[in-house]
């Protein structure tokens, strides 16, 4: 049969070639959703800078019913589900004063369309919410079928939070993690040459050890944090293993509002590069090239000072790295936690203290991999999460048959 024989699966989302963790994060689940189901197709509605086979542009957020356009092509879709990636940003339209409407439109969208099941991911729920924020999550959870919460505190945690403002809890909210996927993995022998196909061998006095601050450079990742003690921890694992251990800085910067502390940090890692400590390797952070220049490291540091990470740590996880990170920062320290697989500071002495350690502890690096590994194959690979979404688009569509609304157990 033809896939027009189905209905498809329309995902709503920001997508490729705009520079985007939402877009990006939507281009993999798509992916591997179709992989899930071939009988399908799987179509995108994305802003006016998205683009690709199946994907239609149309989101344009400068028009206050930019919602309207939407709801009229979901409807002439006739979807199996809708499955709609959320971030504030990406919905919010702002007039001429600046003046944002607070994801109303979002809202709109939610039930011009409420004909067809609907799952809404949100990538932001905080655990603890300003009114107008628990005003939204709350409203979205009444005009969803289901929604997928990334982590399981941030469900028993909004429970606490409606329940001080006296609000029902909504039951309609699953937890289903970050996928991530289990194709990206080399092994030891294969480090040498990825460090030279990628270009790194080409760099003066590279060390055999490499710590990496791999990513988008932006204000909230702090880089700083690490290459202002870099070098005092260089000569201490030096010391302590007569090792030569590296910083691998690599990266670009996104956003032209973060070029002051782009120039900054990198600035500081050319300090330590003319050090023979350090090195900046500027690359575009997507597709296989940012698994690649993360694969050769021997421990990824994450000292992340906002939320907004689970694309990072969602590579380190496929690639068995262990991994640094900063506490407490909401879901990098639940995926900490739940995968055994890093190591928290709160403290730049922490943070020295644990990268010396690391660093010089090759046994405990295996132990982190491995429970990264477990990790990975048991609860975050895509191959699962894609079926965590079935589940989810089967509650959706059974909510709409039967007019009843999805109810789910609490987390506590």
């Amino acid at each position: 049969m033809m896939k027009r024989d189905y209905p498809p699966i329309v995902m709503v989302s920001s997508y490729p070639p705009r520079l985007c963790g939402i877009g990006t994060f939507c281009e993999e689940a798509r992916e591997f959703i179709e992989k899930k189901h071939p009988e399908r197709d799987v179509f995108v509605i994305s802003h006016t800078d998205g683009a690709g086979e199946g994907v239609f542009p149309i989101i344009d957020i400068t028009r206050h019913n930019w919602w309207k356009v939407v709801a009229e092509k979901i409807k002439s879709m006739k979807p199996y589900v809708i499955h709609i990636e959320h971030e504030y940003g990406l919905y919010e339209y702002r007039d001429e004063r600046g003046v944002g409407d607070g994801n109303e439109g979002f809202l709109r969208l939610l039930e011009a369309i409420g004909d067809f099941p609907i799952v809404v991911e949100p990538h932001t729920i905080h655990g603890r919410m300003r009114d107008a924020e628990a005003d939204f999550v709350y409203r979205m959870c009444q005009l969803s079928d289901v929604v997928l919460f990334k982590c399981h505190y941030q469900k028993w945690r909004l429970d606490w939070s409606f329940s001080a403002r006296g609000w029902k809890t909504p039951l309609n909210i699953m937890v289903v993690p970050h996928g991530a996927r289990t194709d990206r993995r080399w092994p030891p022998y294969a480090i040498p040459a990825l460090k030279e196909e990628i270009g790194l061998t080409k760099l003066p006095h590279i060390g055999d050890h490499l710590v990496g601050l791999v990513g988008w450079i932006q204000s909230n990742k702090r880089w700083d944090i690490l290459t202002s003690m870099w070098e005092e921890i260089a000569y201490t694992i030096k010391e302590k293993t007569g090792e030569d251990w590296d910083l691998l800085a690599a990266g670009m910067m996104r956003d032209p509002n973060d070029k002051k502390e782009y120039e900054r940090y990198r600035a500081q890692v050319e300090f330590l590069a003319d050090k023979g400590l350090a090195h900046y390797y500027e690359f575009l952070p997507r597709g296989d090239m940012y698994y690649k220049v993360m694969a050769v490291c021997d421990f990824i540091v994450i000292p992340s000072t906002d939320e907004t990470q689970s694309g990072t740590l969602a590579r380190v996880i496929a690639l068995n790295k262990p991994f640094i990170t900063t506490a407490p920062m909401e879901g990098l320290t639940a995926q900490t936690l739940e995968s055994e697989g890093g190591m928290l500071f709160t403290t730049k002495e922490m943070l020295k203290k644990k990268v010396i350690r690391l660093a010089c502890d090759e046994g405990l690096r295996f132990k982190l991999g491995e429970n990264l590994k477990r990790y990975l194959e048991e609860v975050v690979a895509w191959e699962k999460v894609v079926c965590q979404y079935d589940e989810a688009y089967s509650l959706a569509r059974e909510a709409k048959r039967s007019g009843k609304k999805v109810e789910l157990p609490l987390e506590f």
